[in-house]
């Protein structure tokens, strides 16, 4: 399916009435969600709304040059459909795609609604629904869910993050962040400066090396840089001999096992692996060069995410000549660059502020159940999907270490069998309650990366044990959310209204 024919096939008018699932967000976990919704549960009503103009989440939202996944597409992709491109790290356009393939295969553009802002989330106990505000070119109207499901990804769509540097305005050039990289911008032949040295930075600087008189890379700190292959030699090779699922699923099970490798090593003996890192940078750039400065970060590795580098291109660019990496502070802007605390300045034409996320829970909708609005931090996560003291209400969010969709799927699985464990069973509520009130609590995102940081406040908390917790480990997940039941003690199920009366409900969209 194209972008046309999504639009040609898609609803034209607003939402109306009742839906039984309501997702919030068309990217890769709101389109998983309906996946595992319109094959396993055909009775379900559902809608996905968005406030974007089109699919995809990230893959659309970001336009900077070299926007690609950071992790191989046989782990990020979906369990369920095969990832056949001989890239296993794709470029954005590739991951839409896929995506308008799955909504072509499963029929999903029908029940996708974009220009739908979700403003509030009230949930009444009497009714066990939720009402639901949204906004379409500025008119609100309300639609009904049995059950709310949060695909909306963990940062703020409106803007990234984005320090105040001394003397901006008297630069005369052009300052761009990448959230918001403009359309059409010509760097052909100019003097740029990026300033950041995460999985954007890396990015993007190859992408642009090319065509621009030179790219610096400006850091205050090093981060940990490890190339890998674009084209995956196991997975390409077995697609040749296997039949294209048996060989996506062994491909599958053979990187998640290979990345838990990895982390666990870095975990666990993080001096042996920061020698093994260093022999890696060291053989792909030039002889002589400062690694130490540039590539030697001051944490262990996989206390944050390392930036993946398809086949060396930032080693390669650096290699050649085309950019460069300045490890420094910046004083402030000047009118022709930024001038630095070693008293040297960098000119530049452009500066790309690649300065990281603003995060933003649950798409910053207020949600209230029987009139009391809920603060997000003031619950626990329950199995990572469902949020203590809030009833009929579920997320996705994926792992800080690991791709994100392998939890995604997981969790859909997993929500879809609850769903239908509560139909079985005449239930129409279900809330997680935490038991132990005295039960130490800790981040739901425990990660020391500075956007994580800044914005640990706003997001729930994780207990320290039972379903509180909130695992990075996807066999872990497995054994829980795929193999474990979904009965559990702290689950409160209920049933407020009977059958019959919920009989008379209509429903804006037909069932499957």
């Amino acid at each position: 399916m194209t972008v046309n024919s999504l639009n040609q096939a898609r609803p034209t008018e607003s939402l109306s009435g009742h839906v039984d699932v309501l997702i919030v967000g068309a990217g890769i976990s709101g389109i998983g969600l309906g996946h595992y919704l319109a094959t396993t549960l055909p009775g379900k009503t559902f809608a996905l709304v968005d406030s974007r103009d089109a699919i995809g989440g990230t893959w659309d939202l970001f336009r900077y040059p070299g926007i690609r996944s950071d992790s191989d597409l046989h782990t990020f992709g979906y369990e369920f459909k095969p990832w056949t491109s001989d890239n296993a790290i794709a470029d954005a356009h590739e991951i839409l795609d896929y995506l308008h393939e799955v909504i072509d295969e499963d029929d999903l553009a029908r029940r996708i609604y974009l220009h739908h802002k979700v403003i509030r989330a009230d949930f009444t106990s009497d009714t066990a629904q939720w009402t639901v505000t949204l906004e379409r070119d500025g008119e609100r109207f309300e639609v009904t869910c049995d059950f709310l499901f949060g695909a909306t990804g963990y940062y703020d769509y409106a803007g990234g993050y984005q320090p105040h540097f001394e003397g901006e305005d008297d630069f005369q050039g052009v300052i761009v962040h990448p959230q918001s990289w403009p359309e059409g911008l010509d760097y052909t032949g100019k003097k740029v400066v990026v300033i950041g040295s995460g999985a954007t930075a890396v990015t993007l600087i190859p992408a642009m090396a090319d065509d621009v008189e030179h790219i610096t890379m400006l850091q205050r700190s090093p981060s940990y840089v490890m190339p890998l292959p674009r084209k995956d030699p196991i997975a390409n090779g077995l697609r040749k001999i296997l039949p294209p699922k048996a060989a996506y699923a062994a491909t599958r099970r053979f990187n998640i096992g290979k990345g838990r490798f990895i982390y666990n090593l870095c975990q666990r003996n993080p001096k042996l692996a920061r020698r093994i890192i260093r022999a890696i940078n060291v053989k792909a750039l030039p002889q002589g060069y400062a690694v130490d400065t540039h590539f030697n970060p001051v944490y262990n590795p996989w206390d944050q995410r390392l930036c993946a580098v398809p086949d060396a291109d930032l080693f390669r660019s650096i290699a050649q000549g085309k950019a460069s990496v300045v490890t420094d502070r910046i004083v402030r802007f000047t009118d022709n660059g930024i001038l630095l605390e070693s008293g040297a300045t960098l000119e530049a034409d452009i500066i790309v502020t690649a300065t990281g996320l603003k995060l933003l829970p649950f798409g910053g909708i207020a949600v209230s159940v029987d009139g009391e609005v809920k603060d997000p931090h003031d619950s626990l996560v329950y199995k990572s999907f469902m949020l203590s003291g809030i009833p009929n209400m579920a997320f996705a969010f994926g792992y800080t270490n690991s791709s994100w969709t392998l939890k995604v799927g997981l969790v859909c699985e997993h929500l879809c069998r609850l769903l239908a464990y509560m139909d079985q069973h005449g239930y129409t509520t279900v809330v997680p309650v935490v038991d132990n009130p005295m039960m130490e609590k800790r981040p739901m995102l425990d990660f020391p990366a500075g956007y994580i940081l800044r914005a640990v406040e706003q997001f729930p908390q994780q207990g320290t044990s039972g379903p509180w917790t909130v695992e990075m480990d996807y066999w872990s997940d497995h054994e829980r959310l795929r193999k474990g039941s979904v009965e559990d003690p702290a689950l409160r199920f209920g049933t407020a209204v009977p059958d019959a009366e919920r009989s008379g409900v209509t429903s804006g969209l037909a069932s499957a």
